[in-house]
């Protein structure tokens, strides 16, 4: 029953496309046997790369709950080979420009990151590489995080001007829904077990509610009778806007008044009593408290055109080949 909160920012999403420029998929060295989708300045990108790369963007795709239609999937594989020539082009200027990643600091990253042995052998097998492959991997993307950065994120200002237009110009960005703050008191009921344990739940709550219009304090017996983690405080949810509860606990909390008490409200969890704390009106957050996530917003997408401008430049002074990235029928 907590509140899944949300971020009107999508800031995230452009961090992870500016990440996929330099996936670091690119970073074993060939096997000039196999098939070959594209040569960068001399530097091969198998066919095995990028199913590679497709797999696992897909897979990426599928935790965010998307996926790649059939009839898209020829388009995708060009976009994923394009960002796989991207990278290597970046990898290639960073060591151009002398960027030099250090072992010990790949090494100590790597251990933070993977501290048990077991669960990183299990990872590997899945994944289907060697510690030493992946360590290749993150030590290429470390070398174009190194000079995205130094080149590109260190250079970037936004102005107060700029930030304050953003707030200005995109209102529907900080609007806050109508929040209200509630406790509650959950008596858990399994939907699969029998009426008569249903019954009994019910005149538990019943017998709550009793104590209740007696005086009895509803933090107090939230403690001692509720079946939800919140018990632990009281029954207190804290703020929630809706569609952040399941609907029956949502409508009857939302349609109380500061103090009141709902009737036995029933819900997937169980049974429930409700307790409304406070409300708080619809309203706009002040720029102050978002100006960080608008000034790093912006930033990102700066960097983001600089870099694919940079990246435009050095497709036109490179040697890139690009070949059929289906294989022969």
């Amino acid at each position: 029953m907590q509140e899944k909160r949300r971020t009107w920012f999508w800031t995230p999403l452009t961090a992870l496309a500016l990440v996929s420029l330099f996936s670091p998929l690119a970073a074993e060295e060939p096997d000039p046997s196999q098939d070959k989708v594209a040569v960068v300045n001399g530097f091969v990108i198998t066919r095995a790369k990028l199913d590679k790369e497709v797999h696992r963007t897909q897979q990426r795709f599928s935790i965010m709950g998307k996926s790649v239609p059939d009839s898209q999937l020829s388009e995708f594989r060009k976009q994923t080979l394009e960002r796989l020539i991207d990278s290597e082009l970046l990898y290639q200027e960073s060591q151009n420009t002398g960027i030099k990643v250090d072992k010990a600091a790949l090494d100590e990253k790597f251990k933070k990151r993977f501290p048990d042995e077991a669960k990183l052998k299990k990872i590997l097998s899945g994944m289907n590489m060697s510690e030493s492959a992946l360590k290749s991997e993150w030590l290429r993307g470390m070398a174009i995080r190194e000079f995205i950065d130094r080149e590109f994120v260190s250079k970037v200002k936004v102005t107060e001007k700029e930030t304050k237009a953003y707030y200005e110009n995109n209102p529907n960005l900080f609007k806050q829904s109508e929040q209200v703050r509630a406790r509650h008191i959950l008596i858990k009921v399994d939907s699969k077990v029998n009426d008569s344990e249903k019954l009994k739940a019910r005149k538990t709550l019943e017998t709550i509610r009793e104590k209740l219009q007696k005086g009895e304090d509803f933090s107090t017996l939230a403690k001692e009778y509720s079946q939800c983690p919140s018990s632990a405080k009281g029954g207190d949810l804290g703020f929630f806007g809706q569609g952040k509860m399941v609907k029956p606990f949502e409508e009857a909390a939302f349609a109380l008044k500061p103090g009141q008490v709902s009737d036995i409200v029933e819900t997937t969890f169980g049974y429930h009593l409700i307790k409304l704390v406070e409300k708080k009106p619809e309203s706009t957050i002040p720029f102050e408290k978002v100006r960080n996530k608008i000034e790093q917003h912006l930033k990102n997408e700066k960097v983001q055109q600089e870099v694919a401008s940079h990246l435009a430049k050095l497709k036109q002074e490179a040697k890139v080949e690009r070949f059929p990235i289906e294989p022969p029928k």
